[in-house]
This record gives C-alpha cells, sequence and structure tokens, in this order.
C-alpha cells in the first residue's frame, strides 16, 4: 500500500451533503509524497483483538495469503482500498478511552455500510501500526453519488473537437502521447440518479466511479460518522478530525495505486501513479505539456484545476523573464556609457567632493568616489530600460488576468465545472458548523430544509471582533519587527562605518575587497529579517487557522474565502513590508548636516540611515533576492525533502 499523506499546500477540497440529514461535507488533501506500509497477513493482537474479532466476523470467506505490496484491494482481491486509518498501542489510562473511541466508530462505519478490514502490526514496516482499511460498496457510492449530484457519464461525445493548430510541428517536441494527454473518452455527463441507473454507461460497477471520487465518498462519511453510544448521544462526538486531534488515530489517507517508479506487477492497477512520474513529475518533463486530464482523473477536479493555473503562470512569468533579462543585458551593454557613474569614480570630479560622516562622534569624512563600484552595479538594475519593463509588466498583468480566465473557463467546459462553485456552495456545509446547529428551518431558495445556528448578536459580534483585533495585533507585531531590523541596520552600519574613521578614503572597504558597510548591513539584516518572516509566517498560519475555526463559518467556501482573508493581509505585510521600507522610506527622513533626524529623537544615537550615492535600489535587490529566494528554498525542502 502506498498512502498519500494530508497536508495543507496540495489540497482536495471537496464538501459534500449527508443523505439522512441532507447536509454536506468538508475536504480532506492530499501529495505525491508517499510511504509503504506492508501488507500482511491479518492476526489480531493486544489492544486490537476485540476490533479485530469485530471485524473479522462481518467479513466471511476473506483470504488470507500473502499480497503484493502494489495491490490496492482487501485480502479477497475483489474489493478495493478505498480509505485507511492508522493507530498505536497505547498502554496508559487514556489508550483505554481510545480504544473504546474505536470500537464506537468502527461499529458505526460498519452500520453505515462500509466495509473494514485490519493489518496487524506487526507486519508494518515499524512493528507498531495497525492500519484499518475501508471499502465503499456499489450500495453506498450510488446512495450518495444520488444525494452529492456527483456527475457522471451517460453518453459519449461525438461532437468532434480536433482542431488544426498552426506549426503544430514547432510544438511537437513539447507534445505528450495522445493516450496520456486524453487517458479516457470524453461523455456527455449528468448528476447521478440511483433511481435511473440504466440511464448510465455502466460497465462495471467497481470502476464506474474513479478512485478520487470513491475517496470523497468515503471521507464524508468519516467526517461526520459518531463515535459515542446510542444510549449517551453527544453531538460533539463526531468526526474523524476529532479522532486524529485527540490521538485515537495516528493518520488517515487514501492511497496510491503502485509506487512511482516503476508500473504496478497487479493487472487489476492502472498504474496512474507511475504514468504521472514518467511523464510529468520526472524532471527531465519539465518542458512538456501537463497531462491534465491524467491529473484530473487521478486526483480529481480541484487538484487539475491547480496544477492547470500553476502551469500557464509558468509560461506567461517565461515572457516577463525574457523581457526583464533584455532590459538587464542593456544595463549591461551600456555599463561603460553611464554618465553620473564615470563622475562619480572620476579622480577630478568624484574624487574632490568630500563627504560629511555617515555617523556621529568616530565616523570621519570620505570622497564620493568611493562608492564607485555601488553605483557601476545600480546602473544593471536602474537605467532607462527599467521604465520600459514597468510599462510591460502592467500589461502582461492585465493579459494574464484575462487570458487565465479564457483558459479557465475552457476547462470548467471540458471538464463539466460549469457553475461547479454555485453548486457546492449548497452542499458544503462544514461538519464543525452542523455539529453546533441547533434547528433546522426551510431555505426559500431551495426549497429544502436545512441546518440553522442560533447565535446571538453579542457572541457573533465578540467572536468577530476578537478575530480581527488579533489579526490586527499580529500586523503590529510585524511592524515592530522591523523597527527592530531597521534599529539593528542603523548600529550595525555606524559599527563599520566607525572603522573608516582613521583612513576614510583609502580603506572604505573594511570588510572586504568587494563588500561594503552598506552591503554588509543590507545582506546580515536581510537575513535576519528573512528568519523573523518565517517565524511570525509559522505561528500566525495557525492563529489563523483557530481564529476562523471560531468564526463557525457555515460552508467551507466561506471558510476557504475568510482563511485567504486572513492569511493575504498578514502575509503581504510579513514579507514586503520591509521592502516598502527600503523602496520608499530609507533615506527620505535624514536631514541635514548640523541637524540631523534621529530615530528615537535626539536622545538616541540612531542616526537614520541614508541611501548610497547611487540610490537604494540595489540594496532592495538584496532584499528581494534574500527574501524571495529564501522562501522558494524553504518551501521546497518542505514538500519535496521532509516528506
Amino acid at each position: 500500500m502506498h498512502r498519500i499523506t494530508g497536508k495543507s499546500k496540495d489540497e482536495i477540497l471537496v464538501e459534500m451533503k449527508n443523505p439522512e440529514d441532507s447536509q454536506s461535507g468538508e475536504d480532506y488533501g492530499h501529495s505525491l509524497n508517499s510511504t509503504s506500509p506492508t501488507q500482511s497477513s491479518m492476526v489480531t493482537r493486544s489492544e486490537g483483538d476485540a476490533m479485530s474479532a469485530c471485524l473479522l466476523s462481518q467479513m466471511p470467506g476473506i483470504d488470507k495469503h500473502p499480497q503484493s505490496k502494489d495491490s490496492v484491494f482487501f485480502r479477497d482481491g475483489v474489493r478495493r482500498v478505498d480509505f485507511v486509518l492508522s493507530y498505536m498501542d497505547d498502554h496508559t489510562k487514556d489508550g483505554e478511552k481510545k480504544l473504546e473511541r474505536r470500537k464506537e466508530y468502527e461499529a458505526n462505519l460498519i452500520k453505515a455500510g462500509l466495509e473494514l478490514e485490519i493489518e496487524d502490526k506487526s507486519e508494518s514496516d515499524d512493528g507498531k501500526t495497525y492500519f484499518l482499511k475501508i471499502h465503499a460498496p456499489w450500495e453506498v457510492l450510488a446512495t450518495y453519488a444520488d444525494v452529492l449530484k456527483i456527475k457522471v457519464p451517460f453518453k459519449a461525445n461525438d461532437i468532434p473537437s480536433h482542431y488544426e493548430m498552426p506549426l503544430e510541428w514547432l510544438f511537437r517536441p513539447f507534445q505528450l502521447p495522445e493516450k496520456v494527454m486524453n487517458p479516457e473518452p470524453d461523455y456527455f455527463t449528468s448528476p447521478f440518479d440511483k433511481s435511473k441507473i440504466d440511464f448510465f454507461l455502466i460497465e462495471d460497477k467497481d470502476t464506474f466511479f474513479p478512485p478520487s471520487t470513491r475517496n470523497r465518498i468515503v471521507y464524508y462519511i468519516l467526517a461526520r460518522c459518531p463515535y459515542y453510544k446510542e444510549d449517551r448521544k453527544d453531538k460533539e462526538k463526531k468526526g474523524l478530525k476529532r479522532l486524529l486531534n485527540n490521538g485515537t488515530y495516528t493518520s488517515a489517507f487514501p492511497l496510491h495505486d503502485c509506487r512511482y517508479w516503476k508500473p504496478s506487477k497487479d493487472p487489476n492497477c492502472e498504474s496512474e501513479r507511475h504514468n504521472l512520474y514518467k511523464h510529468w513529475a520526472h524532471f527531465f518533463c519539465f518542458y512538456k505539456e501537463q497531462p491534465l486530464n491524467l491529473i484530473r482523473k487521478y486526483y480529481g477536479e480541484k487538484i487539475g484545476i491547480y496544477f492547470a493555473w500553476l502551469g500557464f503562470y509558468t509560461e506567461m512569468l517565461f515572457f516577463a523573464a525574457v523581457v526583464g533579462l533584455i532590459c538587464f543585458m542593456y544595463g549591461l551593454f551600456t555599463y561603460d556609457e553611464n554618465v553620473w557613474s564615470k563622475e562619480i569614480c572620476d579622480a577630478d570630479i568624484g574624487g574632490s567632493i568630500v563627504m560629511c560622516p555617515l555617523c556621529d562622534k568616530k565616523c570621519g569624512y570620505w570622497k564620493l568616489n568611493s562608492t564607485c563600484e555601488s553605483s557601476w552595479q545600480s546602473h544593471l538594475f536602474d537605467n532607462v530600460a527599467t521604465v520600459f519593463f514597468a510599462i510591460f509588466m502592467g500589461i502582461w498583468v492585465t493579459l494574464f488576468l484575462e487570458f487565465w480566465k479564457r483558459r479557465q473557463s475552457r476547462l470548467e467546459y471540458e471538464w463539466d465545472l460549469v457553475d461547479f462553485e454555485e453548486e457546492q456552495q449548497q452542499l458544503q456545509l462544514r461538519p464543525e458548523y452542523e455539529t453546533k446547529c441547533t434547528g433546522r428551518r426551510l431555505n426559500r431558495v431551495t426549497q429544502e430544509v436545512e441546518w440553522v445556528l442560533h447565535r446571538n448578536k453579542v457572541d457573533f459580534v465578540g467572536k468577530l471582533f476578537l478575530c480581527w483585533v488579533t489579526v490586527v495585533l499580529w500586523m503590529a507585531l510585524i511592524i515592530a519587527s522591523i523597527i527592530g531590523v531597521i534599529a539593528y541596520r542603523l548600529a550595525v552600519y555606524a559599527a563599520f562605518a566607525s572603522i573608516m574613521k582613521d583612513s576614510p578614503t583609502s580603506k572604505i572597504q573594511v570588510v572586504g575587497s568587494l563588500i561594503t558597510p552598506q552591503l554588509a548591513t543590507s545582506v546580515t539584516a536581510s537575513c535576519i529579517n528573512f528568519v523573523i518572516i518565517m517565524i511570525l509566517n509559522f505561528f500566525y498560519e495557525r492563529v489563523a487557522i483557530w481564529i476562523t475555526d471560531m468564526e463557525i463559518p457555515k460552508t467551507h467556501l466561506e471558510y476557504e474565502n475568510k482563511l485567504t482573508m486572513k492569511m493575504f493581509l498578514f502575509q503581504f505585510v510579513n514579507y514586503y513590508s520591509s521592502c516598502f521600507y527600503v523602496a520608499f522610506f530609507k533615506g527620505k527622513f535624514v536631514g541635514y548636516p548640523g541637524k540631523y533626524t534621529y530615530m528615537f529623537g535626539e536622545w538616541s544615537s540612531l542616526r537614520n540611515e541614508e541611501c548610497d550615492p547611487g540610490g537604494c535600489l540595489i540594496e532592495l535587490t538584496t532584499q528581494l533576492v534574500i527574501v524571495m529566494a529564501g522562501k522558494q528554498l524553504w518551501g521546497n525542502v518542505q514538500e519535496a525533502l521532509v516528506p
């Protein structure tokens, strides 16, 4: 078995409706990273004894012969594993409560129609973990697909869609085989109706619903299944999320269909994961088009749409990168034609201009031509072509948005996602919201009875106020950290500049042949700022989720919007406040000789810093490179190396 780890950056977000109460559910996330727990014979030991015996009694005639690691089926080789829960032995007092919760939860899953099978810990990789495999039979899938109105094929698409691409031979090296780009025929689809089952193209009930749809349906059931006894009903004791939070289960995940580096030996396995790696995720396929239909089939529509956007964004960035490179090359080729840099470096002009001390008391006078190197470096990024690049980027942003709208509309039509958000809005009631609801009422728009959360105004306004006060306080914390970094810059800059006191003209580059005090200060301050940014972002992400949960949004779409707004406001201030300082404030409030401006008033020794005579752009470039490149590196470490 090969697990798909649940994590937020690559998530499948699906909310669905309960056939009992006509309400909806929550989503789960997964990524390509995987581990491989070994499938084993069904043996029951320790705390798993009681549950295993219970489950075995529900499933007679199970084949106990060893299976291939590539198998995604129960021991009988027929029933597909749609979801897996894992847990470990716990011999503490709290372990007895966990065992009791698992018994009730799994008994209720069986009542809901799901079929279960346990893998013993003795056969797992660590020798400590039990795996509970879950299968949804056809009756369960059909019932929930009917309520959720999942779109399924009813007729093959007979509309010709082939069109000639101009200069097709030019793009052939970037194309993938047709069977990879279109792994299955195109169909007309319609929401599933259990009472009209003959209307749909059902050749095999076991493969009619793709694995991604089966996983969604099973997770929907898991998200709402209670784990209390019938004689002691407790609305709070419901759902897989709570069981994961309290440690009853250690993890929950669907399965990959095979190991990614080689196809499955199981003839019943499609090896779609291997095909995705071979034609898409492999490093040497970076220049190829993306098999979006295969991604959609394997992961679902939301993940497919995400990678469609990511690919389109990368394509558009290529044009921006080419124009930016041309502008940079212009600055490089006109390096020797820069008049003001020549004057700064000239011994008769820049060498004859004596500048005031960079700090009070300890710093000495210095000559303008000592900044010759930094003025040449600034010209690479700040020249006539920079104005053209700024205008181009303004146009590029508009074109990017409009072209993406076209691409998105095309995908929505091809994948039957037109009005998807509006439909899901009615089906996406969150389990956490349902748990808090105390009554029902008729929706005048949909004419359906739905859950209602009765909240008094004091409670609602109080929690809303607390949430946004928290956001403002965290943004204020960012501003405070930026002020601290600025104070560091002033202190360190003054320390470097004071070294120039004895020989201000011949030894200005005291920290290396190419590193000036300005550059050393900028680099160290940017590194400190980056560390602060990542620490604040780590903690705020958890705070944002906590305060959004406190608001109890009704639908998952509403939850996403609220969380996105909080994260956007915070991350915008967090990532770019230091860049705004360098670009728009540094060097603007310096004062003049005899009346300099100090950061904390005249009693402070920290005099406001000045830009280099060539401007602050080279320092801004350094700041952006360290923060943005560091962010990308850290993200890749988290997403690729850590798992």
